[in-house]
């Protein structure tokens, strides 16, 4: 303070002495000197260590750069650590077609994971897996994480179909045609395909895909014996059906990790349908007695109706005797009509 304070009356001072016209250049002259030095020390403080760091390992970044930066509202300190690791991995920065301080602040911009990006550019050249930073940083503005893709692509991984944790289930089940339930549980080993990466389908359709074959290709089985010996005759007409069009993983392959015989849905089925027959033919016999019951009844009814004209019959018998005797037609002694 005591040294800027001198600076700051030394215009004054030299003005008193030497006159005005040289004084008022003087003081001019000291303030934008004092200026230029409070400026200098506060990027020097600020961006100092930053630039220093991308100097000395030829990362292409000025100092103006890191000030426009700033007021861009871009991290000066992960573009200078994404522009490093660049040049250390020996990857191409240059301001045309390389990765770009413009390139990444414009990626860092737009929301993007600007050092998974790199780190996913790295990984990939040493993997010898060809993806540039401009199909790297549009799988990752997709919503996808680029590092775990290009590790997958590298190092495949596996997935439990089904997937307990997105199902629920922890076996597929399966008829053959002979009747026997087949439990199946399957490891799927996939790998990322870069170019479907983008708009390509996910982990769930590869084990809704895998899961649908498994049970087509037991259901066409004749006997779960052939199954049970030969498993790989599952994975062939699986993986003989390309289920990874259209999605963003390769399969390489489908193992059968567990296969189990379940219940004998066939005989049950049969049972059932026994039953099902046996109360039905049940139905038709009571039907039956009851249309026996119900005709005996009419039956009955009408030998009841016959019986009551009869006896009405023979009581018009009388009446009709005496109605001769009194018209004379019959008369006492007499052994037939007059």
């Amino acid at each position: 303070m005591t040294l800027l304070t001198a600076l700051l009356h030394l215009p004054f001072i030299l003005a008193q002495e030497e006159g005005g016209n040289i004084g008022i250049w003087l003081i001019v002259g000291a303030v934008v000197a004092v200026i230029a030095a409070l400026v200098f020390v506060i990027v020097a403080f600020a961006y100092g260590n930053l630039w220093l760091q991308a100097y000395m390992s030829r990362a292409d970044v000025s100092l103006l750069s890191l000030i426009g930066m700033s007021l861009r509202q871009v991290n000066p300190k992960v573009m200078i650590t994404a522009k490093v690791m660049a040049v250390q991995a020996g990857l191409d920065i240059g301001r045309k077609h390389g990765i770009s301080t413009k390139r990444l602040e414009a990626h860092y911009l737009a929301g993007g994971n600007v050092l998974g990006v790199v780190q996913a550019v790295i990984a990939a050249q040493r993997a010898g897996i060809e993806l540039d930073f401009d199909r790297a940083a549009a799988i990752d503005l997709a919503g996808r994480d680029v590092v775990d893709a290009v590790r997958t692509s590298v190092l495949p991984k596996v997935i439990e179909c089904p997937d307990p944790q997105r199902s629920g289930k922890n076996i597929l089940s399966a008829i053959a045609m002979d009747g026997i339930e087949l439990r199946v549980r399957a490891r799927v080993t996939v790998r990322t395909n870069l170019e479907q990466l983008i708009g390509g389908a996910t982990e769930d359709t590869i084990i809704a895909r895998v899961g649908e074959s498994i049970i087509s290709a037991i259901g066409s089985a004749e006997s779960h014996k052939g199954v049970l010996e030969n498993p790989d005759m599952i994975t062939r007409k699986v993986l003989d059906r390309g289920l990874d069009a259209q999605t963003a993983f390769a399969i390489v392959s489908i193992d059968i990790a567990d296969i189990d015989v379940g219940e004998n849905v066939g005989a049950r089925l049969s049972v059932d349908q026994a039953e099902a027959d046996t109360r039905m033919r049940r139905a038709e016999a009571e039907q039956r007695r009851a249309e026996a019951v119900a005709f005996e009844q009419e039956m009955k009814a009408k030998v009841a109706d016959n019986r009551a004209k009869l006896i009405l019959a023979e009581a018009e018998v009388p009446r009709a005797m005496a109605a001769a005797f009194r018209d004379g037609n019959i008369s006492a002694g007499s052994n037939g009509p007059a």
